[in-house]
């Protein structure tokens, strides 16, 4: 069993910057991981994800050159770092665990088994 904790998020104002985290229970080490989020009337939306070591990661592209997410698996965490936030950044934001144990490089999630409860963030102008 894995659980997932998101923390990090609050209120900012735009163009404002926030680090989400979400610690891991559980082996996660040699699984890709994401953030998705989901905004208010809207579907949840995919926003990143992380091979098993960090080397490649994939993102959507309105959150290109903004988001960066990394991983420390000595610490079972992941991360995500939001720059120049804008008000339509609002949401809650989940990371997730993709099901398919594996080290390929290129390997940056496609299915995800298990999800956080989630952490709000709200940019405010």
């Amino acid at each position: 069993q894995v659980q997932l904790v998101e923390s990090g998020g609050g209120l900012v104002q735009v163009g404002g910057s926030l680090r989400l985290s979400c610690a891991a229970s559980g082996r996660i080490s040699e699984h890709a991981l994401a953030w998705w989020r989901q905004a208010p009337g809207k579907e949840r939306e995919f926003v990143a994800s992380i091979n098993w070591n960090g080397n490649r990661v994939y993102y959507t592209d309105s959150m290109k050159g903004r988001f960066t997410i990394s991983r420390d698996n000595a610490k079972n965490t992941l991360y995500l770092l939001m720059n120049s936030l804008k008000s339509e950044d609002t949401a809650v934001y989940y990371c997730a665990k993709d099901q398919t144990v594996t080290k390929a490089t290129m390997w940056v999630g496609y299915e995800f088994d298990y999800w956080g409860q989630g952490t709000q963030v709200t940019v405010s102008s």
